[in-house]
Order: structure tokens, then sequence, then C-alpha cells
């Protein structure tokens, strides 16, 4: 064994060793309880970042950790590959987005084998394989027949230079995030998904099935997603019109406090007033260009016009006048909203811009006077100014209210849920094609299954204007299946959640011949799923989805996707800066930087390393390209290892909060590996060591090997359970401390040294597998750390000869003694009151009593 420690030699000879043994390739197996661990899988952008590291390291030590428990372990790998990132690196660098999107992954690939991640490689896929979106588009299609699929115009925002559609987050200050044009509201064909066929289901489970395994705060916000409410829909009648305008409200209580409508800009009503109305029309068009973000609409000046026309009130027969306004979006609900401003802060805002009459309908319960007009009262309460359902509850008049207009034929009972049907429709060009034919007799056919996968051309040429398959009559040319006649197929593409939706489930059965097999069952669901809380609503409730379709299908039989799950905390670190012209900040790496740090480690002065000249300190920030403050992994692992990298992200900071970088402790890090490294060295020097005689061993080994079994009890619970690895890596750093302080020569106490470094090793090798393999081989073993069992504590190796007691006169401590483990309750007190500092303090006092806590203290009251 080399006297000194050597990651890059250690790494490459361990990685061969599992390379070459296949020892992370899995197959199912009846026999054995089965353990599926799943990071999200990433976006091939070319590099790793330390967010990949922590979070795949998180999923390796997991998932090795429960392999040396006896389970079938899978850890799969893959790649989300479509979308609009590959695009825009057609555009800059003038290469093809598949072309670019397959360098990336062939350099990823190498990146993560480099930090010994243990991940079943012969299962890879990317999504823009043609094997693997050929099954999402059949399972399109089966969706498409069972009714969860349908087609209709939706507004949508338009970027008339890039020509394409832009998600909300992309419209900046009411322009294109890239091409800076002015975007446009319009309505266009788009593809939806059901998902509100599942609404009820996706939120039942959220406690039922989901309860212990997922964070209260990620079911939170996928319970305020699907929105759940209880209320009524109901017609008000447009004056001089066959029309009705139909509304949802959870608050019939307050019915008799609408004082006015609003639409929405493509309402109907609002369309068909503005056709003479330049002035209306012109507002309208400028509705269609403001953000429908949901940050946005909270935000924005809340603006109208009247329409000209009136409703009439359900029960009472008043005229109310019916506004446009920008805050009503088409496509939430009907497109139309009661408005009751003595009830709702938005309404009553836009009531006193407009001067719009503010009636109270509702008081507070306990008989406080509120002023209407200054400010909107929103809580429940009781019913006035309402006629006949005065004093009433509210409670009590929404079922009153409700019962009316039901009796009446104007409205009904509803549950409304605020989750939309999911919009899959995207006009770009790198993603799957949407199987379907449009035919001008037939309509919109699905491709046969025969005819699948309906492939993306991929050597094309990418300028940006729109998609390329939109201008190659070679792709979208065809003929109808049903008729025979000419045809076009669909040109838009699937929008990329809808790959990544269903990929854990492929990674159970690569090479089925059909979209799942058999072996899915025996491997979902996912045991435990890791990854960032930004996938907390969108992806983890488009996976649920499309687990329970899939399920409806026969393809699954278990009802969720994802049995645990785990959202990592970021990977954060200090800031600096210079401010250029203008103002401008230029964000410094901070390997660039030299800095002085105060007594609790904060930085007081930094200054560029280039010209020893001050630089402002910007503060603590999630890494990022924009702040420049990224730590290149690859670069960290030529310099100080993959291990020290691995140690480092496990034993900064529990999984779930935010890890701040810190040279510093990277550099202690490998400092304990080296250290570690050594002890193993020095003991191994000394040759083999004898038989443990646990009846042999003196009070000091006793106490060593009581350690030892304190650490792996430790261990198992942190590592095993709570999934704290910081505390399990500082509990062996303990047991280290204590081994380096141990003087033993003799027989026994070389064996208790070997028992706590084989413990240790054990322990570390899910967190560091590379040294501790080769600090295995050394300790004689000639097998794979990884498929070694886990180390189990021994519960009569806890036990202690003697216990440190405390003693207390008046509640202060004056004493600690040493006690029989076995000393019964007077045994104790007698030696305490022997003590003779405590005979001191109770010298000729009357001791008034005396409590015993057995193993924990003595207080004397005097």
């Amino acid at each position: 064994m080399s006297r000194d420690y050597s990651p890059k030699e250690i790494e490459a000879r361990v990685q061969a060793r599992w390379e070459a043994d296949k020892t992370f390739e899995v197959t199912e197996d009846p026999q054995r309880e089965k353990f599926y661990c799943l990071c999200m899988f990433p976006y091939p952008s070319g590099r790793l970042h330390m967010g990949h590291v922590r979070n795949y390291t998180i999923g390796d030590v997991i998932s090795r950790s429960q392999r040396m428990r006896g389970k079938n372990v899978l850890q799969p790998m893959g790649w989300d590959a479509f979308g609009l990132p590959a695009e825009n690196a057609a555009m800059e660098r003038g290469v093809a987005p598949a072309a670019w999107t397959r360098q990336n992954i062939s350099a990823m690939r190498e990146q993560f084998k480099s930090l010994g991640f243990g991940f079943d490689w012969s299962r890879e896929f990317a999504t823009c394989d043609p094997d693997y979106y050929r099954w999402e588009q059949w399972f399109f299609t089966q969706l498409l027949e069972k009714d969860l699929v349908y087609k209709k115009n939706a507004v949508v925002n338009w970027d008339p230079v890039d020509q394409t559609v832009l998600a909300n987050e992309q419209v900046v200050d009411g322009k294109g995030w890239r091409s800076g044009a002015t975007v446009e509201r319009r309505e266009i064909p788009q593809w939806f998904i059901r998902t509100t066929a599942y609404a009820e289901e996706l939120l039942k489970e959220l406690d039922e099935t989901l309860g212990d395994g997922w964070p209260e705060a990620v079911r939170t916000m996928q319970r305020n997603w699907i929105g759940r409410s209880e209320g009524v829909e109901l017609s008000f009648k447009v004056k001089d019109s066959a029309e009705q305008l139909t509304v949802f409200t959870t608050r019939p209580d307050t019915l008799m406090g609408a004082t006015y409508m609003a639409v929405a800009a493509e309402h109907p009503l609002a369309q068909a007033a503005a056709k003479d109305n330049g002035e209306l029309a012109a507002f309208i068009q400028e509705c269609g260009q403001a953000q429908v973000s949901e940050a946005a609409m909270e935000t924005m000046e809340k603006r109208g016009m009247d329409l000209g026309v009136r409703a009439l009130h359900p029960i009472t027969g008043d005229e109310i006048p019916v506004f446009v306004a920008n805050f009503v979006l088409m496509g939430y609900g009907t497109g139309a909203i009661m408005a009751v401003p003595g009830h709702d802060e938005r309404d009553h805002a836009f009531a006193k811009k407009y001067d719009l009459p503010i009636r109270q309908v509702i008081a507070p319960l306990d008989g406080s006077e509120i002023d209407i007009q200054d400010a909107a009262f929103s809580g429940a309460g009781k019913v006035v100014n309402s006629g006949e359902y005065d004093g009433l509850s509210s409670d009590e008049a929404f079922e009153k209210i409700a019962q009316r207009l039901e009796g009446e034929g104007i409205g009904q009972r509803r549950v409304n849920y605020r989750l939309r049907d999911w919009g899959v429709s995207r006009q770009r060009y790198w993603g799957a094609p949407i199987p379907v034919i449009n035919c001008p007799d037939c309509g919109a056919v699905p491709v046969p299954e025969k005819d699948l996968p309906v492939v993306l051309p991929e050597d094309v040429t990418f300028d940006g204007s729109g998609s390329p398959i939109k201008q190659m009559p070679e792709f979208y040319q065809t003929s109808c299946p049903q008729c025979g006649g000419p045809a076009e197929r669909e040109t838009d593409t699937f929008d990329t959640f809808f790959e990544s939706s269903w990929y854990y489930a492929r990674f159970a059965c690569p090479d089925a011949d059909r979209m799942l097999d058999d072996r899915a069952d025996y491997w979902l669901p996912v045991d435990q799923y890791i990854g960032g809380v930004e996938h907390a609503v969108m992806h983890l409730l488009y996976a649920r989805f499309f687990h329970k379709a899939m399920r409806d299908i026969g393809l699954v039989s278990s009802d969720e996707p994802f049995r645990n799950l785990l959202t990592q905390g970021m990977v954060v670190a200090e800031t600096y800066y210079r401010e250029g012209e203008g103002g401008r900040k230029q964000w410094i790496n901070p390997a660039d930087v030299d800095v002085e740090r105060d007594d609790k480690g904060r930085v007081v002065t930094a200054r560029l390393k280039e010209d020893g000249q001050p630089v402002e300190i910007g503060g603590v920030e999630k890494m990022s390209k924009s702040k420049n403050n990224g730590v290149d992994p690859q670069a960290m692992v030529e310099e100080y290892g993959a291990d020290t990298a691995r140690l480092f992200s496990m034993f900064a900071a529990p999984p779930e909060q935010s890890l701040e970088w810190s040279d510093a402790g990277v550099e202690g890090a490998q400092r304990f590996l080296k250290r570690f490294w050594r002890a193993v060295q020095e003991h191994v020097a000394q040759g083999p060591a004898p038989a443990l005689d646990v009846a042999a061993l003196n009070n000091d080994q006793k106490t060593l090997r009581r350690q030892t079994h304190e650490m792996l009890a430790k261990a198992d619970h942190d590592i095993g359970h709570r999934y704290t690895f910081n505390t399990a890596i500082a509990a062996v750093m303990e047991l280290m401390n204590a081994v380096g302080r141990f003087k033993g020569d003799s027989d026994q106490g070389r064996a208790v040294v070997r028992e706590a470094l084989e413990s240790s090793v054990l322990v570390l090798s899910p967190i560091v597998p590379h040294i501790t393999q080769a600090l295995w081989e050394a300790l004689g073993h000639e097998g794979a750390i990884v498929d070694a069992a886990w180390p189990q504590h021994d519960p009569d190796a806890l036990k202690k000869d003697e216990l440190e007691i405390a003693v207390q006169v008046k509640g202060k401590l004056r004493a600690r003694i040493q006690v029989p483990a076995d000393a019964d309750k007077q045994t104790i007190e007698d030696m305490a009151l022997a003590d003779e500092n405590v005979q001191r303090h109770v010298e000729g006092k009357e001791i008034r009593k005396v409590i015993v806590v057995p193993g924990k203290l003595v207080n004397i009251v005097v």
C-alpha cells in the first residue's frame, strides 16, 4: 500500500474495474427486494455544474447504501435532450441542434463517469432518440382514442420575428426575450391533454398516498396549483339579447353585492362590441399584447372599458354594466367574472378607479364596524343588505342562494379547479413531432402505429425564423391514412415536459418493443426521486398524470410514479464585482479573488489577484453564469479528486438545505481523506491484526470499541433513514480522531483499531467510493466494497461499565462522578453525597431532598 494518497491513480483504477465488471448493471430478481433510485435527468448542456455534482452524489450515496443492505438497486441515467437551448445554440454556433446535443451528451457522460456515479449505463437513452419518442407518439394516439386529447383555438404569446409561441416567462416588458419584438396575443389551434380529468385523483392522493414520502411544501404547492374550489356556476342574461353571461363564483353569498361584470379581451361580447367602436378595439388590441403570467397579473395596473352592454342580475333583475378588463383571461374559467367590489380587493380597486358602486353585503361576525368604501372585506361573515338572505351566515346563504339558482335553472353547484388542461403544442423544431395527419376531408387523423415513429428530420439548416420542418414539403406532405387523399403532417412538436413525464418508466425496460413491458411493474414506483424544488409543480404534476393514464391503459399497475421525493437545496457561493461604464456590474469569479475573513468566516476585504486592487463584495448567491460565481467540477476533480468533491458536497450541509461553496471546506475534505488514508496505511504496515476477543478487552479498548459502534448506530440511522449524510460523516471523523488518540499496540488494541477502520471504510464507501475501495483492499478484502454488507452495530458494545453522572446542589453543578452502570438509586445517592466537593457545599445545611435521575444526574436540595 502506497504511503501517499493519490486520488487520480486510485479513481482511474477503480472506475476501470467497475466498467470491466459491469458492477452497476442490474436485472429483475423477484427473490430480492428492489430499490429504484432516480435523480431528475439532466439537460445536455455540455458541462456539469456543482448543482449536478450535489444532486447526483445524493442519489449515488442512497443507491450504494441500499445496495449494501442487500437490495436490488436500479440507478439509471439518460438525457432530457429536446428543447429551446439547442435551437439557440444552433443559431449562435451554426451547428444543427441534433449534432450539438449529441456532442454535449458525449462530453457530459465522461464527466459523470469521472465522478464515480454508479449508473447503469446499459439503460441510457436520450429523449431525442426516435426509439424513445415513438412510444410517447403512440401513447398520444391512445389518449386521443380515449378522448383525453383535443384540439382547440387558444390564445398564445406570439413572437412575430422568431415565428413561435412564447411561454409567459419568455415575455419581458411585452417583448420577446430573444428577438426583442413586440409580442402579439394570437389565437391559434393548439393540442391539449385533459389533465383536468384526473384533477380529483391528483389532489386526493397527495395526502392519501404521498403524505409520508413527499415534503409538505411540495404537496402544498401541488395542492394550490390544482386549486379545488366549490362554488356555483350561474348565468346572467344580457339585456336586449338572447345571450347569457356565465360565471363561476365560490362566494354566492355575495351575489347581491355584484355591481359590475368583466370579460376577457377575447370574449365574444367584447369582440362584438369592438366592431363598431374604434377606441374599444384599440384597447382590446392593447390587452392582447400584455403579459399573462400570474406574477405579471398581480402587479399590473388593472384597466378596463365599458362595453356599453348590460347584464341583468339573476335575482333582482338590476342592470349591471359589463366591462372588458385586462385582468380577466379567456383561458381561465368562463372568461367572465361577477365583480363584488365590497368583498374582493381586486374588484374594489377597479371599482374605485372607474367610480363604480361598492356595496356591502357581508358583515364581520364579531359585529365590528368596517368602511367598505375604504377597503374590501373578503372574509366570511353575516349577510346584510341582501333582502330575504339578511342575517344568514355566509355558509347558510351559500346553500340558500345555490338552491334558488338551481331551482330556477340558472345556476348549478360545481367543483372547479384552478388546474387547466395541458397545452402540449409547440411551434418549434427541436421536439418530438405530434403524430397527427391533417386531412381536408377527414380532419385530424392519428398516425397509425405501423407508421410510427414520425421521425424529426435532423439534417436541417436552422436560422431561428420559424421551424425548419414547416418549410420542408418532404416532411409534411403525405396522404391521409383513412381516405388516402392528399394531407399534411402536423408540424407542431410536443412540449418537452411530454418526454420528461414518463422517462422514469422507460428506464425499467429501455429495450422493450412496446412502450412498457412487465419489467415496469417490477421496478415501479420509483422508491426515491431526487431533484430541485423548481420542478415541484409542473414536471411532477405531469408525471403523476402520465402515470395514472398509463395505468388506465394497462401499462403499469401502481397509482403514483414516485414513492418518496427529496428536493435538494441550491449550491451557493460568494459573488464579487466591479462597476463598469453606466453602472453595469462586471462579475468576477471567486477563484480570481483574494479575500480576508473575520473570526466568523465572513469576507471583509476582497482584491482581484491580477492587479491587487479592491473588488466589491456582492454577497452569497446561487451559482450561475450570470453572476460568474460557478465552480467547474471538472477542474475540481482534476485538482482534488472526485472523492473530495463528493465528500465536501455531502458534508457541508444536509441535502434539503443550501450548500455554501467554500474553498477552505474543500481543502478540509481532502485533508481528512489524506489522514484517513494514512491511518489505514500505518495500521496495515504493522502487519495483520489478530481476531477480536471482546472478553479480553481492557477499559480503553472497550471505550474505543463503544465509540465505533456508536458511530455505526448513528450512521445507520442518518444514511439509511434520515439522509443526513453530514452528521454521519461527522461521526466517522470523531471516531478517526479517537483512533488517532488511542494508545495500544497490544494484540487486542490493534484488533479494536482494525474494527474501527473497517467500520469507517464501510460507512464512507457510498460517499467516497474510490478511496474506500482501495482501503478495503489494503485491509485484506478481495471483493468490491459495493458488494459488502452494510455494517451493523453491536448493542452489547454500546453498554458502559461505568456512567458519568452530574451532581447538582440547589441546581448548580458541583461534581461529576463515575458510578457502575448497574448501580441502583441508593448507591448513586450515596456516591454523590460522598463526593468531596459536594460535601463542601452541603456542609452545615439540612438536606431536604435528593433527586436521582438514573444515568443522568443527581440534584441535592438543601
